[in-house]
């Protein structure tokens, strides 16, 4: 009776200690084996182009898990030829630890079909997602990519992921022993799915772009190039490609250069095409006119210990022809009749040394030195596009305050996203000047593509187009490499009418290097197919044929 009383009395201490000083640890212990939380994924947004073209979408994939307690191993080639894996790697994934073990992801829907039928005990599959990339290379520098586990890495979808990604929703149940859900223990809060996240892109003129800048690396064995193509009224991006490129869909053979947005990150001395925003500053100051008459110095013009050079003897010439003939010398004269800060102003209104303000990893700035700091040599210099850097969307940007009415559009890739606007460009989306300065300007980059201009190849038959020619030096340690070049082309279609600026550079082209003969035929090829394509009817009868 002793022994049994004693027992008894154990049992109650025990259920004391359990049920009141060890209360609450034994409830959640329960609560933890019973009561879950189950998250409810969210389905990420799509990027779409300015017609609602898919760009980049999710598609529902499921992820192949085995139990490793019930899996019945006599069944590991079947499964392992249904997953397109050898039996060895298979065998490896399911040596890789005890419990539950994940053999493969992103298996499409007809995979897991096929893998179910298959009946193979404690093989289950678990819904899952994976990004698709319709438009492969072509848009891949734009839209980006995600990782294994869609979180963004690049472009739009890392610029945008809080957009894109959404919030999963929640669900608490009660589960029995085996793991079923048998009661809800309050509303479930449903998943908020990512928005969808419209570009000012156009999937047509983005194709085209990327075809065209692609021939053009093969054709100059070049090592890189880009194009922007930007809305004249408003300065949406329509375009913008890089080649090399990369397949988001096909990540295994990516690489790091290849992944380079360089219209966006790379900057280079703009060469030639800066003379049209000199000229533009030289007007408005009213220190020259366009006949104003200007000695090129038989193409040898020295400025202290410095020699600056033309490519020919262009003899004196009024200011119009200084710029139809890229001259150097004249550009660096004209540079010079400027106060310095007076030019280091007027670039900056243009954008000259500051980030286009976009949505997009690692967008350039550039380098433009203080004017405080020029040299006479660098402020000569400055006028025909050395000593400073720009990136090319810079350059295009610069562009659309000569195809208006002197008011700078700053680009912008997000419709409808006032944010991304160029706010921490000077006055942005303000006058940069005057609309005679522009009509005049317009003028002129017109006469530098006719007969006798170094941009003759840009034009596009039936319509009026104008633009400047660009060819720079690349540096080289702390000089600059003679026989490495990048060629340039910045442009306006139609002059007269203007819709577009289109901006091309091809980096290292061997052989012919002059931005004219190089990316001059790129920009007539992509502007003329982009008013095509934008229904912009032509304004002059077309050529005979030859």
């Amino acid at each position: 009776m002793f022994g049994i009383s004693l027992a008894f009395a154990g049992l109650v201490a025990r259920a004391g200690w359990v049920q009141i000083v060890e209360h609450e640890f034994h409830v959640a212990q329960g609560e933890k084996r019973h009561r879950q939380m189950l998250e409810l994924a969210a389905t990420r947004g799509a990027i779409v182009d300015r017609h609602g073209a898919l760009l980049a979408v999710s598609l529902v994939t499921y992820e192949i898990w085995a139990e490793l307690k019930r899996f019945d191993r006599t069944a590991v080639d079947s499964l392992a030829q249904a997953l397109a894996l050898s039996p060895k790697a298979l065998q490896e994934r399911l040596d890789a630890g005890p419990g539950n073990v994940l053999l493969k992801r992103h298996v499409d829907a007809q995979t897991a079909s096929r893998i179910a039928q298959l009946n193979i005990a404690g093989v289950t599959r678990v819904a899952s997602s994976k990004r698709f990339y319709p438009e492969g290379e072509s848009a891949a520098h734009v839209v980006g990519l995600t990782d294994i586990d869609d979180v963004g890495q690049e472009g739009i979808e890392l610029a945008a992921n809080a957009l894109l990604a959404g919030a999963p929703g929640e669900r608490e149940v009660i589960r029995d022993r085996l793991g079923r859900v048998v009661s809800d223990l309050r509303p479930l809060v449903p998943a908020r799915h990512g928005q969808t996240v419209r570009l000012t892109i156009d999937r047509r003129i983005q194709q085209l772009a990327f075809a065209q800048i692609k021939a053009a690396l093969e054709r100059h064995r070049a090592q890189a190039g880009s194009v922007v193509v930007l809305d004249a009224d408003t300065g949406e991006i329509l375009a913008l490609a890089n080649a090399p490129s990369f397949d988001p869909n096909a990540r295994a053979v990516m690489s790091a250069q290849a992944m380079r947005n360089r219209a966006l990150v790379d900057t280079f001395e703009p060469g030639s095409t800066i003379k049209p925003l000199a000229i533009a500053t030289a007007l408005d100051t009213g220190l020259v006119r366009p006949d104003t008459l200007i000695d090129t110095e038989r193409g040898r013009y020295r400025l202290g210990k410095h020699t600056i050079h033309d490519t020919s003897d262009h003899g004196t010439v009024s200011v119009a022809q200084a710029l139809a003939t890229s001259s150097n010398i004249a550009l660096a004269k004209i540079a010079m009749t400027l106060p310095p800060e007076t030019l280091w102003a007027s670039y900056r209104q243009y954008g000259i040394g500051l980030a286009p303000r976009l949505p997009c990893p690692g967008v350039a700035a550039g380098t433009f030195r203080p004017w405080q700091k020029w040299r006479p040599v660098e402020q000569a210099t400055m006028g025909y596009g050395y000593g400073l850097s720009a990136s090319l969307l810079q350059m295009a940007q610069a562009y659309t305050a000569l195809a208006g009415d002197g008011t700078l559009r700053p680009a912008s890739l997000i419709a409808g996203d006032e944010n991304t606007a160029g706010a921490n460009v000077a006055n942005a989306g303000a006058r940069v000047t005057t609309e005679d300065t522009a009509a005049t300007l317009r003028t002129m980059l017109e006469a530098a593509t006719l007969q006798g201009g170094t941009g003759r190849r840009a034009q596009i038959d039936g319509y009026r187009i104008g633009g400047k020619t660009g060819t720079a030096w690349k540096h080289a340690g702390t000089g600059y490499a003679r026989n490495k070049y990048r060629s340039l082309f910045v442009g306006i279609a139609p002059i007269d009418a203007p819709k577009l600026v289109v901006a091309v550079m091809i980096d290292e082209p061997s052989g012919s290097y002059y931005g004219g003969a190089v990316a001059g035929p790129v920009f007539s090829a992509v502007a003329a197919g982009s008013l095509q394509l934008l229904g912009v009817p032509p304004s002059m009868p077309a050529a005979p044929d030859a």
